[in-house]
Protein backbone atom coordinates (compact mmCIF):
# COMPACT_ATOMS: atom_id res chain seq x y z
CA UNK A 1 0.00 0.00 0.00
CA UNK A 2 1.42 3.48 -0.99
CA UNK A 3 1.99 5.74 2.06
CA UNK A 4 -1.07 8.20 2.58
CA UNK A 5 -3.11 6.82 -0.54
CA UNK A 6 -6.79 6.86 0.25
CA UNK A 7 -9.64 5.89 -2.15
CA UNK A 8 -12.06 6.88 -0.24
CA UNK A 9 -12.21 10.39 -2.35
CA UNK A 10 -11.70 8.95 -5.54
CA UNK A 11 -14.81 10.58 -6.30
CA UNK A 12 -13.35 13.88 -6.02
CA UNK A 13 -9.73 12.50 -7.27
CA UNK A 14 -10.75 11.36 -10.56
CA UNK A 15 -12.60 14.03 -12.44
CA UNK A 16 -9.65 16.33 -11.06
CA UNK A 17 -6.89 14.28 -12.01
CA UNK A 18 -8.43 14.80 -15.68
CA UNK A 19 -8.41 18.45 -15.10
CA UNK A 20 -4.43 18.58 -13.90
CA UNK A 21 -3.34 16.43 -16.82
CA UNK A 22 -5.44 18.83 -19.34
CA UNK A 23 -3.63 21.49 -17.76
CA UNK A 24 -0.52 19.94 -17.61
CA UNK A 25 0.03 18.60 -21.03
CA UNK A 26 0.43 22.01 -22.91
CA UNK A 27 2.94 23.55 -19.93
CA UNK A 28 5.11 20.33 -20.27
CA UNK A 29 5.69 20.72 -23.90
CA UNK A 30 6.21 24.37 -23.17
CA UNK A 31 8.40 24.24 -20.56
CA UNK A 32 10.47 21.88 -22.70
CA UNK A 33 10.42 23.90 -25.79
CA UNK A 34 11.52 27.08 -23.91
CA UNK A 35 14.56 24.77 -22.24
CA UNK A 36 15.78 23.81 -26.14
CA UNK A 37 15.33 20.54 -24.86
CA UNK A 38 13.26 17.60 -26.78
CA UNK A 39 9.34 18.09 -26.74
CA UNK A 40 8.96 14.38 -25.65
CA UNK A 41 11.76 14.84 -22.55
CA UNK A 42 9.08 17.38 -21.54
CA UNK A 43 6.03 15.02 -20.97
CA UNK A 44 8.37 12.12 -19.63
CA UNK A 45 9.28 14.89 -16.78
CA UNK A 46 5.33 15.16 -16.18
CA UNK A 47 4.37 11.41 -16.57
CA UNK A 48 6.98 10.76 -14.05
CA UNK A 49 6.20 13.99 -11.60
CA UNK A 50 2.55 11.95 -11.66
CA UNK A 51 3.17 8.66 -10.97
CA UNK A 52 6.87 8.23 -9.42
CA UNK A 53 7.11 11.44 -7.14
CA UNK A 54 3.59 11.04 -6.23
CA UNK A 55 3.83 7.98 -5.31
CA UNK A 56 7.25 8.31 -2.90
CA UNK A 57 5.79 12.16 -1.59
CA UNK A 58 3.31 12.51 1.11
CA UNK A 59 2.52 15.56 -0.07
CA UNK A 60 -1.65 15.01 -0.93
CA UNK A 61 -2.41 17.51 -3.20
CA UNK A 62 1.13 18.72 -4.82
CA UNK A 63 1.86 17.96 -8.58
CA UNK A 64 5.22 17.92 -9.73
CA UNK A 65 6.33 17.87 -13.21
CA UNK A 66 8.95 20.35 -15.72
CA UNK A 67 8.71 23.81 -14.21
CA UNK A 68 9.56 27.00 -15.32
CA UNK A 69 11.53 28.13 -12.90
CA UNK A 70 14.24 25.99 -14.29
CA UNK A 71 14.18 26.25 -18.02
CA UNK A 72 17.44 29.09 -17.88
CA UNK A 73 19.58 26.41 -16.21
CA UNK A 74 18.00 23.77 -18.21
CA UNK A 75 18.84 25.79 -21.77
CA UNK A 76 22.22 26.76 -20.49
CA UNK A 77 22.90 23.58 -19.07
CA UNK A 78 22.40 21.59 -22.84
CA UNK A 79 24.11 24.32 -24.49
CA UNK A 80 27.25 23.97 -22.57
CA UNK A 81 27.36 20.23 -21.98
CA UNK A 82 28.90 18.02 -24.83
CA UNK A 83 25.00 16.35 -25.86
CA UNK A 84 22.08 16.36 -24.14
CA UNK A 85 22.50 12.89 -22.86
CA UNK A 86 25.44 14.52 -20.97
CA UNK A 87 22.45 16.52 -19.26
CA UNK A 88 20.36 13.44 -18.73
CA UNK A 89 23.45 12.49 -16.48
CA UNK A 90 23.70 15.85 -14.73
CA UNK A 91 19.40 15.13 -13.51
CA UNK A 92 20.24 11.56 -12.52
CA UNK A 93 23.22 12.87 -10.47
CA UNK A 94 20.70 15.61 -9.26
CA UNK A 95 18.09 13.28 -8.05
CA UNK A 96 21.14 11.68 -6.11
CA UNK A 97 22.19 14.75 -4.25
CA UNK A 98 18.37 15.57 -3.54
CA UNK A 99 17.72 11.94 -1.95
CA UNK A 100 20.90 13.08 0.25
CA UNK A 101 19.55 16.36 0.93
CA UNK A 102 16.31 14.49 2.56
CA UNK A 103 18.39 12.36 4.87
CA UNK A 104 20.66 15.51 5.97
CA UNK A 105 16.70 16.74 7.15
CA UNK A 106 17.03 19.86 5.19
CA UNK A 107 13.61 20.31 4.79
CA UNK A 108 13.78 22.22 7.08
CA UNK A 109 14.36 25.14 5.75
CA UNK A 110 10.83 25.53 4.13
CA UNK A 111 9.89 26.19 7.88
CA UNK A 112 11.66 29.31 7.95
CA UNK A 113 10.01 31.17 5.13
CA UNK A 114 7.24 34.12 6.14
CA UNK A 115 3.80 33.41 5.18
CA UNK A 116 3.61 36.73 4.03
CA UNK A 117 6.52 35.62 1.43
CA UNK A 118 4.58 32.34 0.88
CA UNK A 119 1.09 34.24 -0.25
CA UNK A 120 3.10 36.58 -2.40
CA UNK A 121 4.29 34.18 -3.95
CA UNK A 122 0.61 32.00 -4.61
CA UNK A 123 -0.91 36.01 -5.97
CA UNK A 124 2.71 36.52 -8.20
CA UNK A 125 1.60 33.17 -9.78
CA UNK A 126 -1.93 33.96 -10.04
CA UNK A 127 -0.95 37.27 -11.81
CA UNK A 128 1.60 35.94 -13.99
CA UNK A 129 -0.88 33.18 -14.98
CA UNK A 130 -3.35 35.78 -16.19
CA UNK A 131 -0.94 38.13 -17.93
CA UNK A 132 1.03 35.24 -19.60
CA UNK A 133 -2.23 33.26 -20.91
CA UNK A 134 -4.33 36.70 -22.43
CA UNK A 135 -2.03 36.17 -25.50
CA UNK A 136 -2.54 32.63 -25.60
CA UNK A 137 -6.76 33.42 -24.81
CA UNK A 138 -6.74 36.03 -28.07
CA UNK A 139 -4.88 33.96 -30.61
CA UNK A 140 -1.21 34.67 -30.03
CA UNK A 141 0.99 31.70 -29.51
CA UNK A 142 4.65 33.07 -30.07
CA UNK A 143 5.63 32.51 -26.28
CA UNK A 144 6.14 28.77 -25.32
CA UNK A 145 2.81 28.18 -23.34
CA UNK A 146 5.35 26.64 -20.21
CA UNK A 147 7.46 29.86 -20.06
CA UNK A 148 6.96 32.45 -17.06
CA UNK A 149 9.53 34.44 -16.98
CA UNK A 150 9.62 38.57 -17.47
CA UNK A 151 11.72 38.42 -20.66
CA UNK A 152 10.41 36.41 -23.47
CA UNK A 153 12.12 34.08 -25.86
CA UNK A 154 10.54 36.13 -28.91
CA UNK A 155 11.40 39.43 -27.19
CA UNK A 156 8.86 40.94 -25.82
CA UNK A 157 8.15 40.89 -22.02
CA UNK A 158 4.97 39.82 -20.31
CA UNK A 159 3.56 43.17 -20.34
CA UNK A 160 4.08 44.52 -23.97
CA UNK A 161 3.47 40.63 -24.92
CA UNK A 162 -0.63 41.51 -24.07
CA UNK A 163 -0.69 44.61 -26.18
CA UNK A 164 1.69 43.22 -29.14
CA UNK A 165 -1.19 40.17 -29.26
CA UNK A 166 -3.82 42.18 -28.96
CA UNK A 167 -2.97 44.44 -31.85
CA UNK A 168 -1.31 42.41 -34.03
CA UNK A 169 -2.40 38.66 -33.85
CA UNK A 170 -6.36 38.83 -32.81
CA UNK A 171 -7.66 35.89 -33.73
CA UNK A 172 -11.44 35.73 -33.59
CA UNK A 173 -11.57 32.09 -33.84
CA UNK A 174 -9.59 32.08 -30.34
CA UNK A 175 -10.96 35.39 -28.84
CA UNK A 176 -14.51 33.56 -28.79
CA UNK A 177 -13.42 29.80 -27.35
CA UNK A 178 -11.31 31.48 -24.86
CA UNK A 179 -14.51 34.05 -24.12
CA UNK A 180 -17.08 31.84 -23.73
CA UNK A 181 -14.46 29.16 -21.52
CA UNK A 182 -14.31 32.00 -18.85
CA UNK A 183 -17.56 32.57 -18.41
CA UNK A 184 -18.51 29.12 -18.19
CA UNK A 185 -15.85 28.85 -15.56
CA UNK A 186 -17.15 31.72 -13.38
CA UNK A 187 -20.81 31.14 -13.72
CA UNK A 188 -20.20 26.91 -12.80
CA UNK A 189 -18.42 27.83 -9.95
CA UNK A 190 -21.11 30.06 -8.80
CA UNK A 191 -23.83 27.13 -9.96
CA UNK A 192 -22.62 23.78 -9.92
CA UNK A 193 -25.13 21.76 -8.06
CA UNK A 194 -24.48 20.87 -4.42
CA UNK A 195 -25.55 17.17 -4.42
CA UNK A 196 -26.24 14.98 -7.38
CA UNK A 197 -23.60 13.94 -10.28
CA UNK A 198 -23.25 17.19 -11.73
CA UNK A 199 -21.10 18.24 -8.73
CA UNK A 200 -18.53 16.33 -9.36
CA UNK A 201 -18.49 17.39 -13.04
CA UNK A 202 -15.48 19.49 -13.25
CA UNK A 203 -15.18 23.24 -15.47
CA UNK A 204 -12.48 22.68 -17.45
CA UNK A 205 -13.21 18.85 -18.83
CA UNK A 206 -16.61 20.66 -19.85
CA UNK A 207 -14.41 23.86 -21.67
CA UNK A 208 -11.90 21.62 -23.24
CA UNK A 209 -14.56 19.51 -24.66
CA UNK A 210 -16.44 22.04 -25.76
CA UNK A 211 -13.71 24.22 -27.40
CA UNK A 212 -13.22 20.56 -29.64
CA UNK A 213 -16.54 20.45 -30.80
CA UNK A 214 -16.97 24.15 -31.26
CA UNK A 215 -13.52 24.45 -33.22
CA UNK A 216 -14.92 21.68 -35.34
CA UNK A 217 -18.23 23.27 -35.87
CA UNK A 218 -16.37 26.54 -37.12
CA UNK A 219 -14.44 24.20 -39.51
CA UNK A 220 -17.63 23.22 -40.99
CA UNK A 221 -19.94 26.61 -40.53
CA UNK A 222 -17.59 29.40 -40.10
CA UNK A 223 -14.14 28.71 -41.71
CA UNK A 224 -12.93 32.08 -41.11
CA UNK A 225 -13.25 31.09 -37.34
CA UNK A 226 -11.57 27.98 -37.73
CA UNK A 227 -8.12 27.36 -35.42
CA UNK A 228 -5.42 26.05 -37.85
CA UNK A 229 -3.13 23.86 -35.65
CA UNK A 230 -0.74 26.31 -34.73
CA UNK A 231 -3.60 27.35 -32.16
CA UNK A 232 -3.61 23.78 -30.82
CA UNK A 233 -2.16 21.25 -28.61
CA UNK A 234 0.67 19.83 -30.46
CA UNK A 235 2.10 16.44 -28.93
CA UNK A 236 4.55 14.08 -30.64
CA UNK A 237 2.86 11.17 -32.29
CA UNK A 238 5.27 8.07 -32.40
CA UNK A 239 4.57 5.69 -35.53
CA UNK A 240 3.69 2.76 -33.45
CA UNK A 241 5.06 0.97 -30.01
CA UNK A 242 8.70 0.83 -31.34
CA UNK A 243 8.66 4.60 -32.44
CA UNK A 244 7.39 5.42 -29.11
CA UNK A 245 10.12 3.31 -27.03
CA UNK A 246 12.43 5.21 -29.40
CA UNK A 247 11.60 8.72 -28.02
CA UNK A 248 13.07 8.01 -24.39
CA UNK A 249 16.81 8.37 -24.25
CA UNK A 250 19.54 7.13 -21.94
CA UNK A 251 22.13 9.50 -20.01
CA UNK A 252 25.79 9.68 -21.11
CA UNK A 253 27.76 7.62 -18.06
CA UNK A 254 30.72 8.18 -20.00
CA UNK A 255 30.45 12.04 -19.12
CA UNK A 256 30.48 11.19 -15.48
CA UNK A 257 34.10 12.79 -15.06
CA UNK A 258 32.89 15.98 -16.57
CA UNK A 259 33.19 18.54 -14.08
CA UNK A 260 30.74 20.53 -15.45
CA UNK A 261 27.98 17.73 -15.27
CA UNK A 262 28.83 17.72 -11.55
CA UNK A 263 28.31 21.47 -11.45
CA UNK A 264 25.07 21.29 -12.90
CA UNK A 265 23.93 18.75 -11.46
CA UNK A 266 24.32 20.34 -8.13
CA UNK A 267 22.74 23.53 -9.23
CA UNK A 268 19.79 21.59 -10.16
CA UNK A 269 19.37 19.57 -6.96
CA UNK A 270 19.93 22.90 -4.64
CA UNK A 271 17.31 25.30 -6.85
CA UNK A 272 14.53 22.54 -8.04
CA UNK A 273 14.83 21.67 -4.07
CA UNK A 274 14.11 25.07 -2.82
CA UNK A 275 11.36 25.08 -5.53
CA UNK A 276 9.84 22.26 -4.34
CA UNK A 277 10.21 23.07 -0.92
CA UNK A 278 8.48 26.59 -1.58
CA UNK A 279 5.57 24.80 -3.69
CA UNK A 280 4.63 22.21 -1.21
CA UNK A 281 4.68 24.84 1.49
CA UNK A 282 2.34 26.92 -0.33
CA UNK A 283 0.10 23.51 -1.32
CA UNK A 284 -0.20 22.98 2.05
CA UNK A 285 -1.65 26.68 2.71
CA UNK A 286 -4.43 26.19 0.02
CA UNK A 287 -5.48 22.94 1.35
CA UNK A 288 -8.94 23.22 2.81
CA UNK A 289 -8.00 20.36 5.18
CA UNK A 290 -4.52 22.22 6.41
CA UNK A 291 -2.68 19.16 6.26
CA UNK A 292 1.28 19.39 6.52
CA UNK A 293 3.33 17.92 4.14
CA UNK A 294 6.71 16.24 5.42
CA UNK A 295 9.38 18.23 3.91
CA UNK A 296 12.21 15.49 3.69
CA UNK A 297 10.12 13.01 2.79
CA UNK A 298 9.30 15.59 -0.23
CA UNK A 299 12.79 15.63 -1.36
CA UNK A 300 13.61 11.65 -1.00
CA UNK A 301 10.33 11.87 -3.40
CA UNK A 302 11.59 14.67 -5.88
CA UNK A 303 15.73 13.21 -5.91
CA UNK A 304 13.47 9.79 -6.73
CA UNK A 305 11.57 11.91 -9.81
CA UNK A 306 14.72 13.13 -11.31
CA UNK A 307 16.60 9.84 -11.13
CA UNK A 308 13.90 8.34 -12.93
CA UNK A 309 13.41 11.16 -15.31
CA UNK A 310 16.97 11.56 -16.19
CA UNK A 311 17.38 8.00 -16.58
CA UNK A 312 15.04 7.66 -19.52
CA UNK A 313 15.32 10.96 -21.35
CA UNK A 314 13.39 13.24 -19.00
CA UNK A 315 13.53 17.20 -18.09
CA UNK A 316 14.19 17.58 -13.96
CA UNK A 317 11.33 17.93 -11.87
CA UNK A 318 9.92 19.84 -9.17
CA UNK A 319 6.53 20.24 -7.09
CA UNK A 320 4.93 22.89 -9.14
CA UNK A 321 2.41 25.36 -8.31
CA UNK A 322 0.07 25.88 -11.40
CA UNK A 323 -0.68 22.46 -11.81
CA UNK A 324 -1.22 22.15 -7.86
CA UNK A 325 -3.95 25.35 -7.44
CA UNK A 326 -5.48 23.64 -10.42
CA UNK A 327 -5.56 19.91 -8.23
CA UNK A 328 -6.54 22.02 -5.23
CA UNK A 329 -9.14 24.15 -7.29
CA UNK A 330 -10.79 21.05 -9.11
CA UNK A 331 -11.44 20.11 -5.56
CA UNK A 332 -9.05 16.63 -5.11
CA UNK A 333 -8.30 15.10 -1.88
CA UNK A 334 -5.63 12.85 -1.97
CA UNK A 335 -2.69 12.35 -3.69
CA UNK A 336 -4.45 9.54 -5.91
CA UNK A 337 -5.42 12.67 -8.40
CA UNK A 338 -1.83 13.53 -8.82
CA UNK A 339 -0.87 9.39 -9.33
CA UNK A 340 -3.90 9.28 -12.06
CA UNK A 341 -2.79 12.90 -14.18
CA UNK A 342 0.40 11.27 -14.79
CA UNK A 343 -0.92 7.95 -15.69
CA UNK A 344 -3.64 10.26 -18.15
CA UNK A 345 -0.44 11.87 -19.41
CA UNK A 346 1.29 8.44 -20.39
CA UNK A 347 -2.07 6.83 -21.68
CA UNK A 348 -3.34 9.41 -24.12
CA UNK A 349 0.39 10.21 -25.17
CA UNK A 350 0.82 6.74 -26.39
CA UNK A 351 -3.18 5.91 -27.24
CA UNK A 352 -4.63 9.00 -28.30
CA UNK A 353 -2.00 12.13 -29.51
CA UNK A 354 -4.60 12.83 -32.10
CA UNK A 355 -6.82 13.58 -29.94
CA UNK A 356 -4.98 15.47 -27.70
CA UNK A 357 -4.09 17.83 -30.65
CA UNK A 358 -7.68 18.77 -31.38
CA UNK A 359 -7.35 20.75 -27.85
CA UNK A 360 -7.28 24.93 -28.94
CA UNK A 361 -4.45 26.27 -26.59
CA UNK A 362 -7.45 29.44 -25.84
CA UNK A 363 -9.37 26.91 -24.24
CA UNK A 364 -6.58 26.16 -21.46
CA UNK A 365 -5.66 29.33 -21.62
CA UNK A 366 -8.94 29.82 -19.84
CA UNK A 367 -8.29 27.81 -17.56
CA UNK A 368 -5.63 29.12 -16.32
CA UNK A 369 -6.61 32.30 -16.38
CA UNK A 370 -9.96 31.19 -14.01
CA UNK A 371 -7.15 29.39 -11.91
CA UNK A 372 -5.06 32.40 -11.28
CA UNK A 373 -7.91 34.66 -10.89
CA UNK A 374 -8.79 32.35 -7.37
CA UNK A 375 -4.92 32.49 -6.53
CA UNK A 376 -4.74 36.45 -6.88
CA UNK A 377 -8.34 37.74 -5.42
CA UNK A 378 -8.30 41.34 -3.80
CA UNK A 379 -9.86 40.02 -0.75
CA UNK A 380 -5.77 38.51 -0.27
CA UNK A 381 -4.75 42.26 -1.29
CA UNK A 382 -6.78 43.50 1.98
CA UNK A 383 -6.24 40.86 4.35
CA UNK A 384 -2.65 41.33 4.28
CA UNK A 385 -3.30 44.85 4.46
CA UNK A 386 -5.33 45.01 7.41
CA UNK A 387 -2.49 42.65 8.94
CA UNK A 388 -0.18 45.70 9.09
CA UNK A 389 3.07 46.91 7.15
CA UNK A 390 5.18 44.22 8.31
CA UNK A 391 2.99 41.73 6.53
CA UNK A 392 2.14 43.70 3.63
CA UNK A 393 5.06 45.29 2.86
CA UNK A 394 6.88 41.59 1.98
CA UNK A 395 3.50 40.22 0.17
CA UNK A 396 3.87 43.02 -2.21
CA UNK A 397 7.37 43.53 -2.48
CA UNK A 398 7.59 39.53 -2.78
CA UNK A 399 4.65 39.93 -5.76
CA UNK A 400 6.47 42.64 -7.57
CA UNK A 401 9.80 40.96 -7.57
CA UNK A 402 8.61 37.65 -8.85
CA UNK A 403 6.66 39.32 -11.54
CA UNK A 404 9.65 40.70 -12.95
CA UNK A 405 12.71 38.44 -12.45
CA UNK A 406 11.43 34.84 -11.54
CA UNK A 407 10.03 32.53 -9.12
CA UNK A 408 13.41 31.65 -6.69
CA UNK A 409 14.66 35.53 -7.48
CA UNK A 410 11.80 37.38 -6.09
CA UNK A 411 11.09 34.73 -3.31
CA UNK A 412 15.16 35.89 -2.03
CA UNK A 413 13.87 39.17 -2.24
CA UNK A 414 10.58 38.95 -0.66
CA UNK A 415 12.93 37.12 2.40
CA UNK A 416 15.10 40.19 2.66
CA UNK A 417 12.73 42.45 2.82
CA UNK A 418 10.92 40.17 5.61
CA UNK A 419 14.29 39.61 7.44
CA UNK A 420 14.53 43.73 7.43
CA UNK A 421 11.53 43.63 9.23
CA UNK A 422 12.18 40.98 11.88
CA UNK A 423 15.17 43.10 12.31
CA UNK A 424 13.57 46.24 13.11
CA UNK A 425 10.54 44.17 14.64
CA UNK A 426 13.33 43.14 17.30
CA UNK A 427 14.96 46.56 17.35
CA UNK A 428 11.87 48.08 18.81
CA UNK A 429 10.51 48.65 22.43
CA UNK A 430 11.90 45.44 23.54
CA UNK A 431 11.85 46.82 27.00
CA UNK A 432 9.71 49.45 28.44
CA UNK A 433 10.02 51.43 31.63
CA UNK A 434 7.11 52.36 33.91
CA UNK A 435 7.16 54.58 37.05
CA UNK A 436 4.66 55.78 39.27
CA UNK A 437 6.50 59.29 40.30
CA UNK A 438 6.61 58.12 43.63
CA UNK A 439 10.05 56.08 43.24
CA UNK A 440 8.49 52.91 41.96
CA UNK A 441 9.64 51.43 38.62
CA UNK A 442 8.41 48.35 36.52
CA UNK A 443 11.23 47.72 33.76
CA UNK A 444 9.42 44.91 31.90
CA UNK A 445 10.88 42.55 29.08
CA UNK A 446 8.31 42.30 26.10
CA UNK A 447 9.99 39.02 24.62
CA UNK A 448 13.27 37.33 24.88
CA UNK A 449 16.35 39.08 25.58
CA UNK A 450 19.26 39.16 23.00
CA UNK A 451 22.64 40.87 22.36
CA UNK A 452 20.62 43.63 20.06
CA UNK A 453 18.59 44.57 22.79
CA UNK A 454 21.74 45.27 25.16
CA UNK A 455 21.70 49.00 24.36
CA UNK A 456 18.14 49.11 25.19
CA UNK A 457 18.23 47.72 28.44
CA UNK A 458 21.10 49.78 29.45
CA UNK A 459 19.46 52.70 28.54
CA UNK A 460 16.27 51.86 30.72
CA UNK A 461 18.05 50.85 33.85
CA UNK A 462 19.91 54.08 33.67
CA UNK A 463 16.93 56.12 34.38
CA UNK A 464 16.12 54.69 37.54
CA UNK A 465 16.94 57.07 40.41
CA UNK A 466 18.86 56.63 43.76
CA UNK A 467 16.83 54.92 46.52
CA UNK A 468 13.90 54.01 44.42
CA UNK A 469 12.07 50.81 44.08
CA UNK A 470 12.46 48.36 41.29
CA UNK A 471 11.20 45.25 39.68
CA UNK A 472 12.11 43.41 36.99
CA UNK A 473 9.54 41.72 35.01
CA UNK A 474 11.13 38.64 32.98
CA UNK A 475 7.78 36.99 32.86
CA UNK A 476 7.06 37.50 29.01
CA UNK A 477 10.27 35.96 27.93
CA UNK A 478 11.79 32.38 27.49
CA UNK A 479 15.37 33.40 27.78
CA UNK A 480 18.01 36.34 28.39
CA UNK A 481 21.02 35.73 27.07
CA UNK A 482 24.50 35.71 29.48
CA UNK A 483 25.12 39.89 27.93
CA UNK A 484 21.87 41.56 29.33
CA UNK A 485 22.00 38.94 32.45
CA UNK A 486 25.21 40.31 32.86
CA UNK A 487 23.98 43.69 32.75
CA UNK A 488 21.36 43.06 35.28
CA UNK A 489 24.01 41.66 37.67
CA UNK A 490 26.12 44.69 37.18
CA UNK A 491 23.15 46.84 37.94
CA UNK A 492 22.40 44.70 41.20
CA UNK A 493 25.85 45.24 42.08
CA UNK A 494 25.73 48.91 42.17
CA UNK A 495 21.96 48.72 43.59
CA UNK A 496 22.94 49.29 47.01
CA UNK A 497 25.62 51.79 46.70
CA UNK A 498 22.52 53.92 45.52
CA UNK A 499 19.89 52.97 48.17
CA UNK A 500 17.79 50.57 45.73
CA UNK A 501 16.29 47.81 46.18
CA UNK A 502 15.55 45.50 43.17
CA UNK A 503 13.16 42.62 42.74
CA UNK A 504 12.90 40.00 39.84
CA UNK A 505 9.72 38.75 38.50
CA UNK A 506 9.48 35.77 36.24
CA UNK A 507 10.75 31.90 35.45
CA UNK A 508 13.88 33.45 33.43
CA UNK A 509 15.43 34.21 37.43
CA UNK A 510 14.83 30.98 38.56
CA UNK A 511 16.79 29.58 35.69
CA UNK A 512 18.94 32.01 36.11
CA UNK A 513 19.80 31.38 39.70
CA UNK A 514 23.87 30.53 39.42
CA UNK A 515 24.11 34.24 37.38
CA UNK A 516 21.09 36.05 39.46
CA UNK A 517 20.16 35.28 43.05
CA UNK A 518 16.58 34.56 43.02
CA UNK A 519 15.84 32.66 45.93
CA UNK A 520 13.62 35.55 47.17
CA UNK A 521 12.72 36.71 43.51
CA UNK A 522 15.43 39.37 44.62
CA UNK A 523 18.52 40.77 43.10
CA UNK A 524 20.77 40.69 45.59
CA UNK A 525 24.05 42.41 45.93
CA UNK A 526 26.64 39.64 45.03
Amino acid sequence: MIKGLSLAGWKQDLPSSIVVALVALPLCLGVALASGAPLFSGLIAGIVGGIVVGTLSSSPLSVSGPAAGLTVIVFAAIERLPSYEAFLLAVVIAGVIQILFSFSKSGVLAEFVPSSVITGMLAAIGLILILKQIPHAVGYDGDPEGDFAFMQPDGQNTLSSLWYSVTNYLTPGAVIISGLSIAFLFWWDAARPKDGPLKLLPGPLVVVVGAIALNALFAVAAPGLYLQPSHLVQVPIADGISGFVGLFTLPDFGQVGNMAVWSTALTLAIVASLESLLSVKAVDELDPQRRTTDKNRELFAQGGGNLVSGMIGGLPVTSVIVRSSANVDSGASSKLSTILHGSWLLLSVLLIPFVLNLIPLAALAAVLIATGYKLTKPSLFTKRWKQGMTQFVPFVVTITAIMFTDLLIGIVIGLAVGFVFVVARNFRSAVVTVEDGKGNYMIRARRNLYFIHKYELQRELGRVEDGASVLIDLSATSYVDLDNIDIINAFVRGASFRNIRVMVRGDIAERSAPLINADRRELVHA
